[in-house]
């Protein structure tokens, strides 16, 4: 379903092409939902930093029983009363990385993405901060450190690679920030910058091994050994999910 067009005026070209491709995921595939399937929904949110255009991402705490350690989009499960998903979205962030939901400017909600493996619905939610703030880790039993990662350093060539575990997994990753980012949140990165127009060539080839981190496997479903990707993609399967819509600014 397709909302108001959202208050594009004044942002990055980049913003407004992944806006104006929210429809399609480039490279993103996604199963039907099951009916058990948990709710969630994580927040990309874009800005202007210190060294330029730049995207907040969080790094999970290490203590953590699952994904322990891993860079992820602020987001989590819905809660009762959450206006979902954008209200989940930006309720998330305000917990783990201190972002003022009243700072936010929500451009577009992307089409739901299915994790058989984990029985998760996520949905990604497109914001551009308008009032950034310094970010502050929130709980420190869940989120080690929080970091706007600069856009040049995600799209430059030098930065990227794939990564190998031991379950047959391949799949994109970012050597950014001081962090390795894979997974579902580095599928999910790579189509966005690819949906903004910002995707340079790099070395695909280049795959490197990766302890499975004691939390276990990222959710989601996990191809075999040789898989070419983070997640099972396919152009033509972006529209098994919700539509992707678009929200009025504030």
């Amino acid at each position: 379903m397709t909302g108001p067009a959202a208050d594009l005026a004044g942002l990055p070209e980049h913003v407004q092409r992944l806006v104006t491709n929210a429809g399609r995921l480039p490279r993103m595939r996604t199963e039907r939902p099951s009916s058990t399937a948990r709710r969630s929904a994580v927040l990309i949110l874009f800005g202007e930093g210190p060294a330029g255009p730049d995207v907040l991402l969080i790094e999970k705490s290490p203590h953590l029983r699952s994904h322990a350690g891993q860079p992820a989009f602020p987001g989590g499960g819905a809660d009762p009363g959450d206006e979902f998903p954008v209200g989940t979205a930006l309720r998330e962030a305000h917990e783990e990385a201190g972002v003022s939901p009243d700072g936010v400017r929500v451009l577009a909600v992307l089409p739901e993405l299915f994790l058989g493996h984990s029985d998760n619905l996520v949905v990604p939610v497109v914001g551009w901060w308008d009032d950034p703030r310094e970010v502050t880790t929130g709980d420190p039993r869940e989120v080690a450190r929080v970091a706007r990662v600069p856009l040049a350093d995600l799209v430059d060539p030098a930065n990227r690679y794939r990564v190998r575990i031991a379950t047959g997994y391949v799949g994109p990753a970012f050597g950014v920030a001081g962090m390795v980012v894979w997974g579902f949140t580095a599928a999910l990165l790579d189509s966005v910058l690819t949906a903004a127009g910002l995707d340079r060539p790099w070395d695909t080839t280049d795959v490197r091994p990766l302890a499975t981190p004691a939390g276990g496997p990222e959710p989601g479903r996990f191809p075999g050994p040789g898989a070419p990707v983070a997640a099972p993609t396919d152009d033509d399967d972006a529209a098994r999910g919700a539509a992707a819509r678009t929200v009025p600014g504030p």
